[in-house]
């Protein structure tokens, strides 16, 4: 029997784009992973979706998506009817929310608000992942695109400690409820950046649990 290398695609979250992978993309891609980053526009959940769709179109099968290795990001269960919204409500507001500016039907980062986004980096880095952001749509946060993916899947989630744009409690509580392999660091939001080892490492376990599971004769 052989193991089949499964891809990678990753999935960035609100203000970012596919960049937010740019330290961990080259070690994957050094082992032997076919990977791709899905640049989507944080329109619609459901245009992002389609384009996380056509991305795993253009790679070799079965694919890993990141996505389901959950970089301290919200995972509503949409079939109860929770939004990122409603999640967020239950817990104090992040201090990244005191920074964002209403405009053109879009929710942007002020410059000084990317501390409390990637406060760990370097201020060099910290206004690159500024020039970079992207804002998402003002409704963004209270819309869902239908499908739970880690309630039939096996789940990956990194909890970063320091988050001041997602609360880590509520990361906590989502990698549990999901029944998720944890891995927690002291980290800002974007641990693929400040920590990109850990990041690469899970991934890696993650890889090799679903080629495992993905063995050809």
């Amino acid at each position: 029997m052989k193991t089949t290398k499964p891809s990678i695609v990753f999935c960035h979250g609100i203000w970012a784009d596919g960049s937010s992978f740019s330290k961990v993309i080259p070690p994957l891609q050094a082992d032997g992973y076919e990977v791709m980053a899905a640049q989507y526009g944080l329109d619609t959940p459901e245009g992002d979706v389609a384009t996380v769709k056509r991305t795993l179109g253009r790679v070799s099968n079965p694919a890993l998506l990141v996505g389901l290795v959950y970089i301290a990001a919200l995972a509503p269960d949409v079939d109860a009817g929770e939004t990122t919204q409603s999640q967020q409500e239950k817990y104090p507001v992040a201090d990244i929310f005191k920074y964002v500016e209403p405009a053109e039907g879009r929710l942007w980062m002020r410059p000084e608000g990317v501390k409390f986004f990637a406060g760990d980096l370097p201020e060099e880095e910290q206004k690159v992942v500024w020039a970079t952001h992207y804002a998402p749509a003002a409704d963004l946060f209270s819309r869902n695109a239908p499908g739970v993916a880690w309630k039939s899947k096996p789940s990956w989630y990194i909890v970063a400690n320091n988050d001041r744009t997602v609360q880590p409690e509520l990361e906590r509580f989502l990698a549990k409820r999901m029944n998720a392999s944890i891995h927690a660091i002291d980290s800002s939001h974007v641990p693929m950046l400040s920590h990109p080892g850990l990041v690469v490492n899970v991934i890696r376990a993650a890889a090799k649990a679903l080629a495992s599971s993905q063995r050809v004769t």
